[in-house]
């Protein structure tokens, strides 16, 4: 059994961790960390959990994580992250981190947009981007890994099979995304107090979301040029999911039908990615609780655009499904164990 810990259990991205990992069969959890929380049982906190996992919160020490544990899932603060994660990793540990402290290679690039020093680049480098998908061959030797956000996630996705064979006009990528309230973590501010977010929808970060040079550095590389992208983030008084809608250019004529032919062959064999029919497009009540990405696809020959429209569970597929689906490679689990779990609908 692969001994496993959570930094930072608490939070929701800690909390769906631990309800994936219970049910995993290849692991065992050792350790669940909250500073907040310490000394509290974990039910407590999340009485979804009670009588599937009898432990306690702990401090965030390093020495007891790494005598515990072979792999630790940081579901923490950026700065924390940073230390924790490079001090775990130095001592030779596993570490898949759910910040994004690691995930640009361009710590230049990660101050600008983050407003926070970054003190090991070096650690930047050598971390693999845990998109699953894309970067399965280095995620199994991988030893750090920088788990994506959830609006790259579903973003790249989305667009992937586009970019790589060439289909559209790269210099002209407009992504929409909505997100539920639970993407702002667990936390008591104003603006997502129930009478501030109920019936209504507002974008925020206009232009300059955190989440912005992750998408373009990761679709550059599939490139190999150099990208921009417009990306429009919104809040939808929901608990939980993202809708992704993105428009580009067709570099030619193409059908709805001929673009879903080259998605079903570029992720085909992928357990996680589901192509909608022609005709039919996702829906987060269909994903919400699940690992799914589910994609559709509509071309417009009216203005010579493709629509593809994305959904995940941004906690699930974007968050902690992920990093559980990145442990299986790095281990060489069976890739689905402890992620086959329905969309719950309604």
């Amino acid at each position: 059994m692969l001994k496993v810990a959570v930094a930072g259990g608490s939070g929701y991205v800690g909390g769906e961790l631990l309800r994936i990992l219970i049910s995993h069969k290849k692991v065992k959890i050792v350790t669940v960390t909250s500073e907040r929380f310490r000394g509290r049982p974990i039910h407590e906190v999340y009485p979804n959990l009670k009588g599937l996992i009898d432990m306690d919160f702990q401090s965030a020490d390093p020495e007891t994580l790494s005598k515990s544990a072979d792999l630790i899932f940081l579901a923490l603060p950026h700065e924390a992250s940073m230390d924790l994660g490079v001090d775990l990793w130095d001592q030779g540990k596993h570490v898949i981190d759910l910040s994004a402290i690691f995930r640009l290679k361009n710590i230049t690039l990660y101050e600008e947009w983050y407003g926070i020093k970054h003190r090991r680049q070096d650690a930047a480098e050598k971390s693999v981007y845990g998109l699953t998908e894309l970067n399965r061959k280095d995620l199994k030797d991988a030893t750090l890994v920088a788990n994506p956000g959830c609006y790259p996630t579903v973003s790249i996705l989305a667009v992937a099979p586009l970019i790589e064979e060439n289909i559209i006009d790269i210099n002209e990528i407009n992504i929409d995304a909505k997100s539920g309230v639970s993407g702002a973590g667990r936390k008591v501010e104003q603006s997502y107090l129930f009478s501030e977010i109920n019936e209504g929808v507002y974008a925020y970060s206009v232009g300059r979301h955190r989440h912005t040079p992750e998408i373009e550095q990761e679709l550059s590389k599939i490139s190999g040029k150099d990208i921009r992208v417009s990306f429009i983030p919104h809040i939808i008084p929901m608990d939980r999911g993202i809708l992704c809608t993105i428009y580009a250019n067709l570099v030619k004529g193409y059908s709805t039908k001929e673009l879903l032919t080259i998605y079903g062959k570029y992720y085909r064999g992928e357990p996680f990615i589901r192509m909608c029919e022609d005709g039919r497009y996702p829906y987060t009540k269909h994903v919400i609780g699940s690992n799914y990405c589910d994609i559709g696809i509509k071309v417009d020959e009216r203005t010579g655009r493709v629509v593809v429209i994305a959904a995940i569970d941004n906690l699930v597929k974007g968050a902690s499904g992920q990093a559980v689906q990145n442990m299986n490679v790095m281990f060489g689990f069976e890739e689905r164990e402890g992620l086959m779990l329905a969309g719950v609908f309604p």
